[in-house]
C-alpha cells in the first residue's frame, strides 16, 4: 500500500478558518514565535492574565509540529526520570517540579471545560503496562511517588490487567488514574481559538525571517510585516527557527512514529477491554489507545531519521502484533512522524537569556502538561514578574553536540533496546 494520507489528527482536525499570515508594521508587547503548545500556553496564559497586546507568529498551521502530532497522552511527569530528579535537586525542588505536571494536568481538563475544546479528552488514566515478569520496577515506582511524591499509582494485577488488555505480552501494572488522553491537534486549535476570542492576535504562515535587538526590546520580521515587541517569546520545538543560535543548539530534534488503524469494532474491546491509554515499561516502549470511533492509536520507537509513512506503518505493525497477534490483517489507514525537541539533560529547557530572550523548549516524550507548565511560568513572568521560572535554571541550554548528537542519541537508543532485548530474554 503506498500514498497513506496525513496524519488521522490532520484528517479529523476541527474546522476553524485559519489565521491571517502577518502584513505590515505592528507594535506589540509580546511576540511570541511557534504555534505549539508551548507558544498556545503562553499566549493563553498571557491573555488570562489581562496581557492580550499579544501576537503569535506561526511558520505554517498552528500545532503542525508535535503538538498535533502527539500519541495525545497527559501525565505527569518528565523525560528525565523521578529518582534522577531527586538525586540532582533534593526532594522538595524535585517534589516542585514533578507536582507542577499534575496541576498542568488539572489546568488542561479545566481548559477543555471552559473553553468547551472539542478534543475528544478521555479522563480514565494512563496504564503502564509490564512489559517483563517481575514487579519489582512497578513497586518501586509506585512506592517512590507514594514517599517522596505523595502520588499514589494504582497497582493492577496480571490477572485483572489481562481482562483490560487482552495480551500474554504483559505481567502487571500501574495505572495513574490522574491523566487523560486527547486529540492532541485539537486540542491546539482550540487553545489558539480561546487566546483569539481574548484578544491575542495569532498568524499562520508567519514565518520570522529575522529577529534583532532594538533598545529594550526587539524587531521581528516576517516575509510580508514586522513587529515591534517588548517581549520575544522562543517556542519552536523540534522545528528549529534558525533566529538564535545559542537556542537552537540547545536541542536534538528527534522523530517518533504514530500510527491508526481503520475502524475495528467490537474487534477493539475484544482486545483493548479498556479506556485507558497504555505505555509499557521498556525504554523503547509501545503506546497506544483507543479512538472513540473504535480505531487503535498506537505509536513507538524513537530515530533521527524522520521516516515515509509507508516504513512507519510498516515498523509499527509489526510491534503491533508481537502484542496483539489477534488483530493480524488488520488495515492501517494513517501513519505519520514528527519531530520532538530534546535536551542532553532531559528536561524541559524554560528559561531567558542575558540579552532578554525567552525560551520554552525540549519537551519531548513527556510534553502536554509541561509544555503547559511552561506557559503559565512564562505569562506569569512577562505580566507579573514572577521568579517561579527560575525553577527550571539548572536545566539550561546546555549544547546537543548537533551532529555528534544525534549518533550519540541513537546509539543510547540502540544500548537500551538491546538491554530490553536481553532482560525480555531472561524473562522467556
Amino acid at each position: 500500500m503506498t500514498g497513506l494520507p496525513a496524519s488521522y489528527y490532520r484528517a479529523t482536525a476541527t474546522a476553524y478558518g485559519g489565521f491571517a499570515p502577518l502584513t505590515g508594521r505592528q507594535a506589540r508587547r509580546v511576540v511570541v514565535i511557534g504555534g505549539g503548545y508551548a507558544g498556545l500556553n503562553t499566549v493563553l496564559g498571557l491573555a488570562e492574565r489581562g496581557v492580550t497586546d499579544v501576537a503569535l507568529l506561526e511558520s505554517d498551521d498552528v500545532g503542525f509540529g508535535a503538538s498535533g502530532r502527539n500519541g495525545g497522552f497527559v501525565f505527569a511527569g518528565y523525560s528525565r526520570g523521578e529518582e534522577a530528579l531527586v538525586r540532582q535537586l533534593g526532594p522538595e525542588h524535585a517534589k516542585a517540579l514533578f507536582l507542577s505536571t499534575l496541576g498542568g494536568v488539572q489546568l488542561i481538563r479545566a481548559r477543555v471545560g471552559k473553553y468547551r475544546i472539542p478534543c475528544a479528552m478521555v479522563d480514565e488514566g494512563v496504564i503502564w503496562a509490564n512489559w517483563f515478569r517481575n514487579s519489582r520496577v512497578l513497586r518501586e515506582r509506585q512506592q517512590f511517588l507514594a514517599e517522596q511524591f505523595g502520588v499514589h499509582w494504582d497497582f493492577v494485577p496480571r490477572a485483572t490487567l489481562r481482562e483490560l488488555l487482552r495480551s500474554e505480552r504483559y505481567g502487571d501494572a500501574l495505572w495513574e488514574r490522574s491523566a487523560v488522553h486527547l486529540h492532541p491537534l485539537n486540542y491546539a486549535i482550540g487553545l489558539a481559538q480561546a487566546a483569539a476570542a481574548k484578544g491575542v492576535a495569532i498568524h499562520e504562515h508567519s514565518a520570522v525571517r529575522e529577529l534583532t535587538r532594538q533598545g529594550q526590546g526587539w524587531r521581528v520580521r516576517t516575509a510580508e510585516g514586522e513587529i515591534e515587541a517588548q517581549h520575544v517569546v522562543l517556542c519552536c520545538g523540534g522545528y528549529l527557527a534558525g533566529l538564535d543560535a545559542q537556542v537552537d543548539r540547545g536541542i536534538l530534534p528527534i522523530a517518533t512514529y504514530v500510527m491508526v488503524t481503520e475502524p475495528l469494532g467490537p474487534r477493539l474491546r475484544e482486545c483493548i477491554n479498556t479506556r485507558a491509554a497504555v505505555y509499557d515499561t521498556r525504554f523503547a516502549f509501545d503506546y497506544y489507545r483507543p479512538l472513540p470511533d473504535s480505531r487503535l492509536l498506537w505509536g513507538g520507537r524513537i530515530s533521527v531519521r524522520d521516516r515515509s509513512p509507508e516504513r512507519v506503518r510498516d515498523l509499527l505493525y509489526r510491534d503491533l502484533l508481537k502484542v496483539y497477534p489477534q488483530l493480524a490483517g488488520t488495515h492501517v489507514d494513517f501513519a505519520w512522524s514528527g519531530l520532538m525537541s530534546y535536551a542532553r539533560h532531559q528536561m524541559p529547557q524554560i528559561g531567558r537569556k542575558p540579552n532578554g530572550l525567552w525560551y520554552a523548549q525540549a519537551f519531548g516524550g513527556h510534553g502536554v502538561a509541561p509544555t503547559t507548565v511552561a506557559g503559565e511560568l512564562l505569562a506569569a513572568a512577562i505580566a507579573q514578574d514572577d521568579t517561579a521560572w527560575q525553577r527550571f535554571a539548572p536545566f539550561g541550554l546546555t549544547s546537543a553536540m548537533r551532529p555528534f548528537g544525534f549518533l550519540g542519541a541513537q546509539a543510547s537508543y540502540w544500548w537500551y533496546q538491546a538491554k530490553d532485548w536481553m532482560a525480555d530474554f531472561r524473562d522467556t
